[in-house]
């Protein structure tokens, strides 16, 4: 029942998400290109254990390692966008959109990742 419950937002989510594209309009094109542009320094720092994420949707440093701070830093911001976004075409608390996004990073993480559980405790995912 979880997993369907999980699956069923994310569908929501996607759609939130193209919703959101429309709302971010211009701004769309500079975020997507930004956060493609970060995947590789981001992936590297995930697999290096420098950086896991948070049970709200964004990344966060494990540890005392603050490598490429202002890498991450840009990240946050253009997910955060992203997610006010959605909060406004769905007229629900930014909150909320972190939390579901949370939850499906969580799912579609590749084994090895540092992860957040919704409870607060940190895990490597198997």
């Amino acid at each position: 029942m979880k997993s369907h419950m999980l699956k069923v937002m994310g569908i929501i989510l996607m759609v939130s998400v193209i919703s959101a594209v429309q709302a971010l309009g211009a701004d769309l094109g500079a975020i997507k290109e930004r956060m493609k542009d970060r995947l590789p320094t981001i992936k590297a720092l995930k697999v290096e254990g420098v950086l896991g994420e948070n049970n709200q949707g964004y990344l966060e440093f494990l540890g005392k390692g603050r490598e490429n701070e202002s890498v991450v830093a840009a990240e946050n911001a253009d997910r955060k966008k992203v997610y006010e976004a959605i909060a406004s075409q769905q007229n629900v608390g930014v909150d909320v959109v972190e939390r579901h996004r949370a939850a499906q990073i969580r799912e579609n993480a590749e084994s090895g990742m540092w992860m957040e559980d919704a409870r607060g405790n940190w895990y490597r995912k198997g």
